[in-house]
């Protein structure tokens, strides 16, 4: 059997794909940086870079699968450019390569943030959507790199979208925004929320989804990863119930959010640290990204379960590592 190739191993979503590949049978070669850490898997590793096209056709000689789930995941930049050179250009490189090597199938992972989602309805793959509707850097950059995975499609290369929604379990190490939810309520840092919804996946079924994709998608087609609809105050209050904590119940106005993003991420410009509270974060959450993951369900035979043994898992992981 022929390796597959993971980008992002070293990275939450792209780990637990790495380890399902592992547990299904497969060797695993893994795109990394020099200085990552590849904790826990036995996997071969190929240093490289997503801008350095020549890294990557060493890394994907001799592969039958690419699994492409690196990006460059921030919701504020000081240099915006970067997102734009390892999400879009990094993606046409990674398909080159592919290309190039005549591997046999490519997985990318896009972003549910690149799914359209009207105002009271369930987002699907086929609701329409527009570069303009996406807020910020990270979403335009997303956007676009599936956009030039889509037209590798077109082309002939057997490319595979996946939509993740907002995965959440153990080994978020950086973490996610996602994760940052778990951490900030266990740190006591959350004496508030905002009213705001997203889909909430585990991360293990979202990576138990990537493999369907590869053995049951069709080349061109997307695929929405998630799981439960919920609103922030739904979630804090699940996370109560599994840590005998109490959940927020200060609500606020977004006008109050969004003047604290503009203060926070304008001090982020003049200081050239992270916002506590990125403006592009607040943005987002006027919308309820609520989605419909029927597709997957009946082309792949996706089964996600309930997302709060993943919820407990990531809270048990992130206090075993003493981050909170």
């Amino acid at each position: 059997m022929k390796a597959s190739l993971v980008t992002g191993a070293s990275g939450f979503v792209g780990w637990h794909v790495a380890r399902a590949l592992l547990a299904s049978g497969h060797s695993v070669r893994a795109l990394v940086r020099p200085t990552s850490r590849l904790r826990e898997l036995e996997v071969e590793p190929a240093v490289g870079d997503l801008r350095d096209r020549r890294s990557l056709d060493r890394a994907v000689a001799g592969c039958g699968l690419v699994f492409h789930v690196a990006a460059d995941y921030r919701l504020w930049a000081a240099h915006p450019e970067e997102l734009y050179a390892s999400n879009v250009e990094g993606t046409r490189n990674v398909l080159e390569a592919a290309r190039d090597a005549g591997v046999e199938r490519v997985v990318y992972t896009s972003t549910v943030g690149c799914i359209g989602v009207t105002s009271g309805g369930l987002g699907e793959e086929s609701s329409p959507v527009s570069f303009g509707d996406m807020a910020g850097a990270y979403k335009r950059s997303k956007f676009l790199a599936e956009q030039v995975a889509l037209e590798f499609a077109a082309s002939g290369l057997p490319v595979v979208a996946v939509n993740p929604t907002a995965p959440v379990g153990e080994h978020d190490v950086k973490p996610t925004p996602t994760g940052k939810i778990v951490l900030d309520y266990l740190k006591g840092d959350m004496p508030a929320f905002v009213d705001t919804g997203l889909n909430l996946v585990d991360v293990r079924d979202v990576a138990a989804g990537h493999l369907l994709a590869a053995q049951y998608g069709k080349p061109g087609q997307r695929y929405i990863l998630g799981s439960e609809n919920l609103t922030l105050a739904q979630i804090l209050a699940m996370l109560a119930r599994i840590t005998g904590g109490k959940a927020p119940w200060l609500r606020l106005p977004h006008f109050v959010a969004y003047a604290a993003g503009l203060l926070s991420t304008g001090w982020a410009r003049t200081s050239g640290s992270e916002p506590r509270v990125p403006l592009d974060a607040v943005r987002m959450a006027r919308k309820k990204m609520f989605v419909s993951c029927q597709k997957a369900r009946r082309e792949l035979g996706y089964n996600p379960a309930p997302v709060e043994d993943a919820l407990r898992r990531a809270v048990e992981w992130y206090r075993a590592e003493a981050r909170c």
